[in-house]
């Protein structure tokens, strides 16, 4: 199919938050919002693709600002006038221009070049995610819900609202405080005794607390212990691993399959939380969901609180990889506004997989005008 890439557009915009997330709030506890990056690949021919970038300055050290200025000055001018089917030199000519550090340069930005790219040779192929793949291994995503309370007093309430909302699983933002997150997970246990509970320490406890830790999270049922420690501290990972108490989850130290497979063979970890946000996009997080697979270990789907666009391409992925766990995807529960002429409509805490050609997506540009953020 003979079309190349006439023009890459950038929309920032700020989605207004509802509720408490650690990530989404100023240094007085007051919430922010959540910043994002729209991005629009037209073809030649007139064909759109969009895709999305969703930065966290509080979780990595992209910004909505260097998000911008990275995709404007040196990602577009690469991609002008090249095949938007070649994959593979695309992402090399991206990963020539922004270099790598110690993993993919740059991967929240370069994630919304990835998801226009495959938004916009869905529809030329006229084929969805999973038709593209030859996978189709569920229909819709079970959601997890995120708890990050600053007092005990406030579970109840919270656990409360998720059950009324349909959801039924739970994953616990915990760290730095090991007494106070052992009586926040008593008590989550104790309101939903069914759940699968996932505590989530985002790097945040010391090698000895960690250690200390596990042990008892074990004893509460806790399924899964994601990130305990900070991504570069990783004889700990292996003191955690060979402890054996619970299973050890990555996140932020994995951003390609090629640090993935050192871990794996160091014996660092027992799975990864898959977030498409976080590794430059969908074609990066499907390797890794294959060395997942290929390798017996733990495939969790995860987010950045993604909105939209970037909500529909981990819906894609971990519906038609079959993910078995309930997937901290917290958009639909921190977000408020869309700008989808249909919005994502969570029923009894799950997601439908995304049927139509791409990503599934119709971006509606007069919401997208009224949540623009003058950059």
């Amino acid at each position: 199919m003979k079309v190349c890439i006439a023009s890459v557009e950038t929309f920032p915009v700020l989605y207004p938050v509802a509720g408490r997330f650690k990530f989404f709030e100023n240094a007085a506890g007051r919430a922010v919002g959540r910043p994002s990056v729209l991005v629009k690949i037209t073809a030649d021919d007139g064909t759109v693709g969009w895709g999305e970038s969703v930065p966290t300055n509080r979780w990595s050290y992209e910004t909505m600002e260097s998000v911008l200025t990275t995709i404007r000055h040196y990602l577009a001018p690469e991609l002008m006038g090249r095949a938007p089917f070649d994959t593979e030199a695309l992402h090399a000519a991206m990963n020539r221009t922004i270099a790598p550090s110690f993993s993919t340069g740059q991967p929240i930005c370069k994630t919304g070049i990835d998801l226009a790219l495959f938004d916009l040779t869905g529809k030329l192929l006229k084929q969805s995610a999973a038709q593209r793949w030859g996978r189709r291994d569920r229909d819709s995503v079970a959601l997890s819900w995120t708890l990050n309370p600053r007092a005990l007093d406030e579970v109840e309430g919270l656990v409360a609202q998720a059950h009324a909302r349909g959801w039924r699983h739970f994953n616990i933002k915990i760290a730095p405080d090991p007494k106070f997150d052992l009586e926040l997970l008593r008590l989550v246990k104790r309101l939903a005794p069914d759940a699968e509970l996932w505590a989530d320490a985002n790097g945040g406890y010391t090698e000895a607390d960690a250690l200390a830790v596990a042990p008892k999270l074990a004893d509460l049922g806790i399924a899964f212990f994601e990130q305990p420690v900070t991504a570069n501290r990783l004889g700990s990972f292996a003191k955690l691993k060979q402890q054996g108490a619970l299973p050890i989850i990555m996140d932020e130290g994995v951003v390609s399959v090629v640090e993935l497979e050192e871990f794996h063979r160091l014996k660092l970890l027992d799975g990864v939380a898959v977030k498409v946000a976080r590794c430059g996009g969908l074609t990066e997080a499907r390797r890794q969901v294959k060395f997942l697979e290929d390798n017996g270990l733990l495939f969790l789907g995860s987010g950045l609180t993604d909105p939209d666009v970037s909500l529909s391409a981990s819906l894609a992925l971990f519906a038609a990889h079959g993910l078995r766990h309930a997937a901290a995807l917290n958009g639909p529960q921190f977000l408020t506004a869309s700008v989808l002429k249909h919005p994502f409509a969570p029923v009894d805490g799950r997601l439908p997989s995304p049927a139509g050609h791409g990503l599934d997506i119709e971006v509606d540009e007069a919401k997208l005008a009224s949540l623009r953020w003058p950059v």
